[in-house]
């Protein structure tokens, strides 16, 4: 009977979602996007798709679209005792964030945090205020760079791979979900909405999965959160399309476009990442910064090419 009321209620508070987001929220001033996050962020495909269809569908409007996502990264600041096999400890965007923001200069801020901030255990108050009191300051530091922030609910964690986190995961988007009321922010669901595809799936297929660790989600499950963020910009029609590749099918040159911003994309990051700065070990070292730039104005130049 629970577990019952519980898909009904994600249901209902997707279906919200996705029509609370069908007005765009961009602003008007947006030159140079900038996505911070984890893993799921630095494998970007998300951050592609919601670049190309827009691009697509706006061939005109000038953005600059960039990922700093850095692997296994906080902004709770906390670390598993013997996190990596006792390699290295999770590293904090509190160590990097001036520098990526002195560099960068952002107009606009996607942030994507949540998944490693409970680190993998059972919910716990100072835990929770740790992932709290990280998002506050994060969206301070965005205020005082005079940047609009967005901020995305954390990805599922599958219950199968553990119900404990699953449950902090819940608790975490529902408190950032509130801050919409509570101090204006912007905030698009991808929790709850990839939740519910989950739940709907695992009653046609028990051994269906979004992410085959629980954590990190496949092509399907960055759709979801791709189509999410393209909702809250306003593209109510990708509401209708199960993935990317539907979504740019009636676009020319539509799937040549989305490989060569993927290409683009992590060129960039991985510049900009060794630019910046991290504490991160175990990432490729980017091309010194100058040199991507002229690269990726060479694959610019392709896609305009393509989008003409």
């Amino acid at each position: 009977m629970e577990r019952g009321l519980l898909v009904i209620f994600i249901s209902l508070l997707s279906n919200f979602s996705a029509y609370a987001q069908n007005e765009s929220h961009l602003p008007h001033n947006v030159n140079r996007i900038v996505f911070l996050g984890n893993s799921i962020t630095y494998s970007g495909q998300y951050i592609s798709y919601v670049e190309t269809y827009f691009r697509l569908k706006h061939p005109d409007q000038e953005l600059e679209w960039i990922n700093v996502g850095l692997p296994s990264e906080t902004v709770s600041g906390l670390s598993e005792d013997n996190h990596a096999g006792g390699a290295f400890s999770r590293p904090d965007l509190h160590e990097r964030l001036d520098r990526v923001f002195g560099q960068l200069k952002p107009d606009l801020v996607f942030v994507n945090y949540g998944m490693n901030d409970g680190i993998y255990l059972p919910l716990d108050e100072g835990r929770f205020q740790k992932y709290q009191d990280g998002m506050e300051w994060l969206d301070a530091k965005i205020m005082e760079i005079d940047a609009e922030a967005i901020f995305l609910t954390p990805p599922v964690y599958d219950p199968k791979k553990g119900e404990a986190y699953s449950n902090v995961l819940d608790n975490y988007s529902d408190w950032l979900l509130s801050k919409r009321y509570t101090d204006d922010w912007k905030v698009i669901d991808t929790h709850w909405p990839m939740r519910k595809y989950l739940e709907d799936q695992r009653e046609l297929d028990s051994e269906f999965f979004l992410a085959n660790d629980g954590i990190h989600p496949g092509k399907t499950g960055h759709w979801l959160m791709a189509k999410e963020i393209l909702l809250f910009l306003g593209e109510s029609e990708v509401k209708d399309f199960p993935d990317i590749h539907k979504a740019v099918a009636s676009f020319p040159k539509g799937k040549e476009i989305l490989s060569l911003i993927t290409q683009r994309q992590a060129l960039l990051r991985d510049a900009w990442l060794t630019s910046t700065g991290h504490l991160r070990p175990g990432l490729a070292e980017g091309l010194p910064l100058e040199e991507a730039q002229e690269k990726a104005l060479e694959i610019e130049g392709m896609i305009q090419a393509l989008l003409n």
